[in-house]
């Protein structure tokens, strides 16, 4: 078992470090010492397209929801595909921080600073689409149980309702973990800043981090704390999410299986997510050596993992739809087939079903460039995933006689490509001022690597705690 322990330790860490070395490589991105050329480029495109969302947005405000492609019989369109395909995209982070932390997986450290600030991130972007689909945005507020001059309350009994809950609880516990976690960072860059406001800026955000053994208890309460209130919000979130389908009576929506079936395919999504973004800020800041090729195969196999529990729901709905023998759910099936929407279908089979499985394969999972290209295949498929539910349990409905065809305008693309547009320039500014790994836990496990090395043969391996390391 020592062995193992020094093994598995070990790969965490490549080369020679030193804590001084760790914090240094770390800590001097976001000091802003040295940047990738790579880095302005894909900064001034994402900048672009945040100009291209505040357009699409004014013009929005401007004419109405008109501008859009919804029609009827599709009421839904292109705001509610991006809003669950965003909510899905920001449920890596919890896992990786929340989850992963109570279970003392030490595969996280390298990796949970990056996911959390996507699913802030990640998670403003899916906030925009119901709050500008409900058509007036500026009365959004009669949405919360808060007394207003109209002396109405919100519709409890509707599903929409319950979003509003789901979604601001798991961006507010997000955003207070995010920030718990970063507190004893912001100390370090607080005490190795070089200019003045830098020194203003990181002092207040550090909140007097004096790095006292008083501080590391209070600090573990608060964030163990923090990690068992957004476990479960992993879990209910995108079920709630899954009840805006669920809780009708349309054929394609109205399943039991969509509350694990979303919330498999939401760590799906949110895993490939993080290896998109990932794999290449891992090349250009050179951060192999605390971002191994471990922690790129282990995304890899949950990725797998959750990838065929979303083929699995697949096969399911298709299963129980022609097992029930009713002619609508039959229909169903055929239409998305054979029907005008097929090609997004077969197209969402092969992204997220086929291609997926040659993660089986070690060598595809420690090949870097593979690796980013199934992850881009991932995105797409899961966001066709959420096309197919949407539109093509909309366009043919009880009634032929009200069939009709979606066709998103130009309006649904613009306000799409600038919500990717604003999450890559948040991410950047992330990686630019923040450090984008945890600096006192992977100090931590560099203490906890240099007690594996030591021991002798034979000894248990002992946890350290965190305090130790750090003070």
């Amino acid at each position: 078992m020592q062995e193992v322990a020094q093994r598995e330790t070990g790969a965490l860490i490549e080369g020679k470090h030193t804590y001084e070395s760790i914090t240094h490589k770390i800590a001097s991105v976001a000091m802003g010492y040295r940047h990738p050329i790579a880095w302005y480029i894909v900064t001034a495109i994402a900048a672009a397209g945040v100009f291209m969302l505040i357009t699409a947005i004014a013009w929005l405000l401007l004419r109405g929801v008109g501008i859009w492609g919804i029609n009827q019989p599709v009421g839904w369109g292109f705001a509610i595909i991006n809003f669950v395909w965003w909510i899905g995209i920001g449920h890596a982070g919890t896992l990786i921080s929340a989850i992963l932390l109570l279970l003392r997986q030490q595969w996280r450290t390298s990796i949970n600073r990056f996911a959390e600030a996507m699913t802030i991130f990640a998670v403003m972007c899916a906030g925009m689409f119901p709050l500008l689909h409900v058509g007036r945005p500026w009365v959004a507020y009669w949405l919360l149980p808060i007394p207003n001059w109209t002396g109405a309350w919100p519709q409890f009994r509707s599903p929409l309702i319950w979003d509003v809950f789901a979604v601001t609880t798991y961006f507010t516990v997000s955003l207070l973990f995010w920030f718990t976690g970063l507190i004893p960072d912001f100390a370090t860059l607080r005490d190795r800043a070089k200019k003045r406001i830098s020194q203003i800026i990181y002092g207040v955000l550090a909140m007097g981090w004096r790095n006292s053994a008083k501080h590391w208890h209070r600090y573990e309460s608060a964030y163990l704390l923090l990690a068992g209130l957004s476990t479960p919000l992993v879990v209910s979130v995108h079920s709630i999410v899954s009840l805006d389908f669920a809780v009708s009576l349309l054929p394609g929506w109205h399943t039991t299986i969509f509350p694990p079936y979303f919330v498999a395919g939401a760590i799906y999504s949110g895993f490939a997510m993080v290896l998109t973004l990932v794999i290449p800020i891992r090349a250009w800041y050179k951060m192999q050596d605390v971002l191994t090729m471990k922690h790129l195969d282990w995304m890899a196999k949950i990725m797998l993992a959750t990838g065929l529990i979303v083929f699995y729901g697949y096969i399911m709905e298709i299963f129980t739809a022609l097992y029930s023998g009713h002619s609508m759910e039959t229909f169903l099936v055929k239409n998305r087939f054979f029907g005008p929407y097929a090609p997004f279908f077969w197209a969402l089979l092969v992204c997220n079903g086929l291609i997926p499985q040659v993660l089986w394969s070690p060598k595809v999972r420690q090949n870097v460039a593979l690796l980013f290209v199934i992850s881009l295949i991932v995105n797409v498929g899961m966001w066709l995933e959420r096309f197919v539910i949407v539109v093509t349990s909309l366009h043919r409905d009880f009634l032929p006689s009200s069939w009709g065809m979606y066709y998103p305008t130009i309006w649904d693309v613009m306000l799409y490509a600038g919500t990717i547009g604003f999450f890559t320039f948040m991410m950047f500014l992330f990686v630019r001022f923040v450090p984008m790994i945890s600096i006192f836990e992977m100090r931590d496990l560099l203490h906890q690597t240099d007690r594996h090395r030591q021991a002798p043969a034979g000894a248990p391996a002992t946890p350290v705690a965190t305090t130790e390391v750090s003070s």
